[in-house]
């Protein structure tokens, strides 16, 4: 039997070999996997587009599921319009279909990696919209139960970069296993207003104002790649799990804690309201001002750490990249660096993205 090994389907490249590899092209097939390791009594690592994870070197010692499901369609509803994706479906194949369909509300999400079945667990979010915002429902494979259930909304509790999905993972395997996901879009060829300032600039209209949807994810597509965040395996610099580390949320109360000049957004609730009595904070511009620059780890003393193979980006500071060669611990090494680092200068402790699966950061 070939050896499956996780460096080769995680973005970031690092992860040893999987103890059993079941590859799941249909929402029948990835619960039938779950069931048979449950009753095996293995673990299971859930795997989509393999952009959000950290796998030790050591490998995984279960069964990893490769959720690889396909299929769109869409219902319409007059003043709206639900999008249904499987959970394996690639996220941007999603988005742009969206934008080519004359709907509008995923465009500012562009170019993320990962799928579809993903972006619920972690509320994933971009340039002002999350996706708690456009959530509908969710069908999931419940293994306590042994049934499948369907989440509204309300159900998941979204946060920032969180839900009940989340919550529920425990060692890095899910109770919740996702099949397919609803989306509420509009029969808009305009996009959503544009809430955030860095795309309002770059479109040339104010924040709230609207522009053309497809401008709006070329544009996206253009900032995200600018920071090395679309995938291109000719560029080193994408060879990551995106941003590592989330913005951190500190109380309003609390926000002396970082100098005037640090950049504060404001913390929206599950219907896109803005939260007052929290801010959000720019990790990457902590990281920077902690001392850590683009390309921390391939010179000097921090060359050290991790011996050039894992550096942070060369464009973005928020970025820990595979440089050609690295570990799993080479990409704590300057997890660590920079969490510590930041910790020490501003008492803002970062909390990592990725899921990590056989090490702790």
């Amino acid at each position: 039997m070939t050896e499956t090994l996780l460096s080769e389907l995680t973005t970031i490249g690092v992860g040893g070999p999987a103890r059993r590899y079941v590859h799941a092209g249909s929402e029948e097939e990835i619960v039938d996997a779950v069931r048979a390791a449950d009753e095996r009594g293995e673990p299971v690592l859930l795997l989509g587009g393999g952009s959000n994870l950290v796998v030790s070197d050591k490998g995984f010692d279960g069964t990893v599921i490769h959720v690889a499901s396909r299929g769109m369609s869409l219902e319409d509803h007059g003043e709206f319009v639900i999008l249904t994706a499987a959970a394996g479906e690639i996220w941007d194949d999603v988005v742009r279909y969206t934008v080519e369909q004359g709907l509008t509300g995923l465009e500012t999400l562009s170019g993320i990696p990962g799928t579809a079945g993903a972006t619920p667990v972690q509320n994933v979010g971009a340039y002002g919209t999350e996706i708690s915002q456009h959530f509908e429902s969710a069908l999931v494979y419940d293994r306590k139960t042994t049934e499948t259930t369907t989440f509204r909304g309300d159900d998941l509790d979204f946060a920032y970069r969180d839900s009940l999905l989340k919550r529920e993972i425990h060692g890095g395997s899910p109770r919740y296993v996702v099949l397919s996901v609803r989306f509420r879009v509009e029969r808009d060829r305009q996009s959503q207003p544009i809430r955030y300032a860095e795309l309002a600039r770059r479109l040339g209209v104010d924040v709230g104002e609207r522009a053309e949807a497809e401008t709006v994810r070329q544009t996206v597509l253009g900032l995200r790649a600018g920071k090395g965040m679309v995938l291109d395996r000719s560029d080193r610099d994408t060879y990551s799990t995106g941003s590592f580390f989330t913005n951190p949320i500190i109380p309003t109360s609390e926000q002396s804690r970082v100098p005037e000049d640090a950049p504060r957004y404001p913390v929206l609730d599950p219907h896109g309201e803005v939260d007052p009595s929290k801010i959000k904070l720019s990790a990457a511009w902590l990281i920077q001002h902690a001392g850590f620059d683009k390309g921390f780890g391939l010179e000097g003393e921090a060359r050290k750490l991790a011996g050039g193979r894992v550096s942070l980006s060369t464009k973005h500071t928020l970025a820990v990249t595979n440089r050609g060669g690295g570990t799993a611990d080479d990409v704590l090494a300057i997890a660590r660096a920079v969490r510590d680092g930041v910790r020490e200068e501003f008492g803002v402790t970062l909390e990592a993205e990725p899921v990590i699966m056989g090490l702790s950061l």
